[in-house]
């Protein structure tokens, strides 16, 4: 009896196999040309776990057909890597294939510069880590990035079907799948875990009639599934009530989520990195500090790791969540984005244009530009955004004593012209 996994069995060999992913995958696209043409050049996948990063790679192996190594950044070296090298160099168009790249250190992410940089090997890396911090920048720059989305139902619910239609195992036993919301709950949106919780469900029926229902499949999970993965639904839950808790102001809450990340084995630099984006997300500019004291966390949990960073986090994690909360100034980028996104580019205007030539002094670049140094308060009124959006507000202080500190500060400054 085939004893590998049913996400294995099913994995696609070719892109039209592939569900999910259509931005990458669909004729047109940079990657579809790509791999049509076998010019698929040095690449990072970035997504969450089970949307499709290692089929990806496994399909251009397939479809240029060629040279396939796989590497795991868990359990492999420099060593490891040399050797790959070495026989690339006696082969056409290889693909090294390294999952989870963002857990190579500097060292060994510099092992692969010089053969990705002279074409002897494609590197195609997956991470579920954003490679902008992970990946060291020279190799990142030898690399295009494709981001892949989270499954959804709709492309979830096809992965069970095709696999009940098609995989040779399953086609043997009739399956009704009348309940699906337990088994997309505990995996998470991860379709590997999706697919081998349906096996495992299956296989528990023993002779009985299979019909899948949520009841069925929660008392399977509890018996079979881990309560804890690291890269599944549990790993995502739990930072999300770890943020809530401490964006709802509950250090109680937080260092408690906190300890379930650390007991069950989180990396450290990933929940350190979360506490940088929410102290500026979620509290801003009501205490500058927090952003400060998130970064020498952040700092001092790389040099020192466990057992001890957990005093570090801790601090941290309780000092966020005790302080004032505002979002005022992560609504303003988005909002200006989108009125980028509206507008389109719309000119600078000619004030406050530089001026390094004469041709652009003749043209009035910088001419009525008012220099703030010059003036009292260091202040003069004038006008710095373009005609079209001018008086238009997209900051708005929190209400909390710092942020009505900078309010009245704005009001003194601009008067009626922001509406502060």
């Amino acid at each position: 009896m085939d004893q590998t996994p049913l996400a294995e069995r099913m994995r696609p060999t070719r892109l039209e196999e592939l569900i999910g992913q259509e931005h990458l995958s669909k004729p047109g696209t940079f990657l579809h040309n790509a791999i049509r043409t076998g010019s698929v050049p040095s690449l990072i996948l970035w997504g969450p776990p089970g949307v499709g990063k290692t089929t990806i790679a496994n399909i251009i192996a397939n479809e240029v057909k060629a040279p396939f190594y796989t590497l795991s950044a868990i359990s492999s070296g420099v060593k490891d890597i040399r050797e790959v090298i070495q026989k690339a160099r006696f082969q056409q168009g290889v693909v090294l294939f390294i999952d989870e790249i963002h857990r190579f250190n500097k060292s060994q992410q510099d092992a692969l510069l010089g053969a990705v940089e002279k074409g002897i090997i494609r590197l195609i890396g997956a991470t579920t880590e954003n490679p902008s911090f992970e990946v060291n920048a020279a190799l990142l720059s030898r690399c295009q990035i494709f981001t892949l989305n989270p499954l959804g139902r709709e492309e979830l619910e096809a992965m069970m079907l095709q696999a009940l239609e098609k995989d040779p195992l399953l086609k043997k036993v009739s399956v009704e799948l009348k309940e699906t919301d337990a088994l997309l709950r505990i995996s998470g949106g991860d379709g590997r875990k999706l697919l081998n919780l349906l096996e495992i469900v299956i296989d528990s029926f023993k002779d009985e009639k299979v019909v899948i229902e949520n009841e069925r499949v929660m008392q399977v999970a509890q018996q079979k599934v881990a309560l804890y993965d690291k890269s599944g639904e549990q790993h995502y839950d739990i930072i999300s009530a770890f943020i809530k808790s401490i964006r709802g102001s509950d250090p109680n809450a937080a260092v408690y989520w906190l300890a379930r990340m650390i007991e069950g084995g989180e990396d450290v630099k990933f929940i350190a990195r979360r506490l940088l984006i929410l102290a500026s997300e979620d509290i801003g500019n009501a205490n500058p500090n927090a952003l400060l004291l998130a970064t020498n966390c952040f700092q001092a949990v790389n040099v020192i790791g466990y057992p001890e960073s957990r005093i570090i986090l801790s601090q941290c994690v309780t000092y966020l969540a005790a302080s004032p909360k505002s979002n005022a100034s992560y609504m303003a980028i988005n909002q200006a984005q989108t009125l980028v996104r509206q507008e389109g580019d719309l000119p600078v205007p000619l004030h406050l244009r530089n001026a390094p030539t004469k041709l652009m002094k003749d043209l009035d670049y910088g001419k009525s530009y008012r220099y703030a140094h010059d003036f009292e308060n260091n202040f003069v009124l004038q006008e710095f955004l373009p005609d079209k959006i001018a008086r238009t507000k997209l900051y708005d202080p929190g209400n909390n004593p710092r942020e009505n500190e900078l309010r009245k500060q704005l009001q003194k400054l601009w008067g009626k012209k922001y509406g502060y």
